[in-house]
Parts: structure tokens; sequence; C-alpha cells
């Protein structure tokens, strides 16, 4: 199967330009242990609060007059609902998102927001209504990260890694779920900074690409294991069919962190690092922090993939 190129992924970038922030790397003093050090890449600072801009600003901005007509439709837990929303509306396309049921309340309004028709269904329908929608309506498919145009605009976060850290940079750590974000950031860091590692972040409760990338082909868990994170954008049962293919090619390793080391990185990301961190969006930098032993690197960036969440979760986090 095809992997994103350099060429796409300056494609993207110049595209994306003007719409996505160019959000800063960040050093975590405060996050420093002997002779580590970690740099922030605070994704939380786009428009739509998450890092889903760049891919669905890529996709959508590529279409055709006559598909644009047509309309899209995409499904999401919440920050690929926002941004297709949000890229949908800069460019005068209708957007229908289905979103299960149990998203946070803080992600649905905000999809709303943007102008999007939002259809809440059943988690374990979420794949299927998308598919229902498309047929009866001809919309355009929006996938959330087994599409090239997609990985390619999510590896734009990989250049701009590439292009502002040190040069004794020597490990990415990245959040996964279906895998678009890791195989954009990854396939980036590899064609751009020969020798850097990156490696993957996912909740004990979700770790279906972990196990597929030691098992050497795609494995799935099921819904209701991988919805017991408190990780809410990273419960996708498995990996992407192309996102595998990346993360086999490009993809070090893949670590795993538990409920509680989620939730204390988000309350240390806020206290000391300022900055507010959704539970997904916290996992990188919960695996600097608590999986040094497996880790062995010496200077880190972490993404911050995501700031979405229910204001009522943060003040329980931080009361902790």
């Amino acid at each position: 199967m095809p992997l994103v190129g350099l060429e796409e992924l300056r494609a993207a970038q110049r595209r994306i330009a003007g719409v996505a922030v160019r959000t800063p790397l960040m050093p975590a003093l405060w996050a420093e242990d002997g002779n580590r050090r970690l740099w922030l890449k605070p994704e939380s600072l786009q428009p739509t609060g998450a890092f889903k801009i760049r891919g669905a600003y890529n996709r959508l901005a590529q279409l055709s007059a006559a598909d644009r007509a047509r309309g899209v439709v995409a499904q999401s837990s919440g920050n690929h609902a926002q941004a297709v929303a949000y890229a949908a509306g800069l460019l005068g396309i209708k957007a229908v998102i289905v979103m299960p049921d149990t998203s946070p309340a803080v992600k649905v309004e905000s999809t709303r927001s943007y102008g999007a028709e939002v259809v809440l269904v059943a988690p374990d329908r979420r794949d299927d209504v998308p598919a229902e929608l498309r047929e009866r309506h001809g919309y355009v498919w929006v996938p959330p990260f087994d599409d090239l145009d997609i990985i390619a605009g999510q590896g734009t976060v990989g250049l701009e890694i590439g292009e502002d850290a040190p040069d004794e940079l020597d490990t990415v750590l990245v959040p996964v779920s279906g895998g678009g974000l890791i195989s954009g950031v990854a396939a980036a860091i590899k064609l751009t900074t020969p020798g850097v590692r990156v490696i993957g972040v996912e909740p004990e409760l979700a770790a279906d690409a972990r196990a597929s990338l030691r098992a050497g082909e795609r494995i799935s868990w099921p819904v209701a294991d991988t919805y017991r994170t408190i990780a809410d954008g990273l419960r996708t049962p498995a990996v992407g069919v192309l996102p595998f293919e990346h993360l086999q090619a490009y993809v070090d390793d893949i670590v795993t962190v538990s409920e509680a080391e989620i939730r204390d990185t988000v309350a240390v990301l806020a206290r000391r690092g300022r900055l507010v961190a959704e539970p997904s969006g916290a996992v990188a930098t919960a695996g600097y922090l608590h999986r040094a032993g497996e880790l062995r690197g010496r200077v880190f960036a972490a993404v911050v993939s995501g700031g979405n969440l229910e204001p009522k979760l943060l003040s329980e986090l931080l009361a902790a």
C-alpha cells in the first residue's frame, strides 16, 4: 500500500497555512529529570482545540466543486467532528457528523456551533451509520484516519517538530488511536530527521495498536473494552489499514499508560505546564513522565494532541 511521502507532506503544509496554527515547540523545564529533557507540541491551541484541523482541511480543500456541492459526512467521538465541521464551514460545504452518544457534550456542542448537522448514535453504530447516510444522500466520506490526505495533513505536526526541535532531539512521543496522527508524524520525522525515534503512546485499556504492531497484523479490540478508558479520543477499536502500514514502516515502538497516569498527567499539564489537555491529549506526556525505563531517550518531544474536555472533568482531575 502507498505511504505518504515528503512531497505530499510539504504540499499539505502549504495548503493548511493560515488555517491551522503553527503551534510552538515549548520547553517543559519543570519536567527535566536528570539527563532527560522534554519539549511539548500543544496542538490544543488549534482553532478547534486539537490537531485534527490539519488533516480535515487538507482533505476538504482538495475536493472538486462537484464534490463540495454534494456535502460531506464523517464520524468521530469529537475532535475530527469539530475539525470537519470547521473546515467545511470555511469552504462553504454542508457537513453531517455522526458521533457516539457517549461523546463529551462540549465536543457535540462545539461541532454544532461550526454549522454541522450532528447525528448521535450508539457507539457500536458509529461506523455503520455514515455509510448509510452516504448511500442515501450521496455525501462525500471524510474518514478520520484511513486516508492519505488526512495522514499528510496530520503529518505537518511532525514537519514542524523536525524544523523547530533542538539538534539533540532523539525521541518523539505521539498518542495513538486510529493511527492518522502517528502515521503522518512518523513519516515526517523519519523522512526529514533520520535517527530520531518515534514512539506511540496509548491507554492500557485501549492498546490495540501496540498489540497490532507487535503481532505484525491488525488486531481489533471490542468496543466495550476500548470504551473503558477516560481518553475518549483514543477509543477506536482498531488502527486503520493505511496507518498500520505506516506504523510498520516508521514507528519504533508503542508503550501504554494507565488510567491513573493519564488522569495525573492532565492535572500536571494544567498546573505545571499551564496547558489544558484532554485525557487523550495527555497520554504522550504521560509516557514521558511514567515510562522512562521503557523509553530510554534523553531529549523528547511529546504531542499534546488536544484540549477539548468537559470543565467538570477538568475540575475533578485538578482536585484529585
